[in-house]
């Protein structure tokens, strides 16, 4: 029995206990210690990057043991991070006749050009 605090009538329900207490609790706070980190990873890589990343977690429940209704119940808390990443650095090419990458223009004229001598004499004017 419990009491249902918006109404303060007594039902038959058992109460529920917390996901987040759970969570908190599960491997002896272990799971809540790596979540927390995943969790501002995730938020330091939204704010350096400028884009949304997700955390997404599951909570693994397996049936008991051989079906006996009194065995204990595996629980597992599995996490998966994406995390934004910087947009990477492009470079421009052009495509050759035979279809590769290069970095000069194809299409343009070829401009040969030579070192001007040098020399430590000047003109007076």
């Amino acid at each position: 029995m419990s009491v249902d605090h918006n109404t303060g009538e007594i039902t038959d329900e058992q109460p529920q206990a917390p996901v987040a207490a759970f969570l908190g609790s599960h491997l002896n706070g272990r799971t809540d210690e790596e979540l927390s980190r995943e969790f501002h990873q995730l938020l330091d890589a939204v704010r350096a990057h400028g884009k949304k990343g997700q955390m997404v977690i599951t909570i693994v429940v397996d049936p008991p043991a051989n079906g006996v209704e009194s065995a204990p119940m595996p629980i597992g808390v599995e996490s998966t991070v994406k995390a934004p990443k910087p947009t990477p650095v492009k470079s421009l090419y052009f495509l050759d006749d035979e279809g590769n990458p290069v970095r000069e223009d194809p299409r343009q004229m070829q401009i040969d050009f030579r070192t001007a001598p040098t020399t430590d004499t000047f003109k007076d004017a």
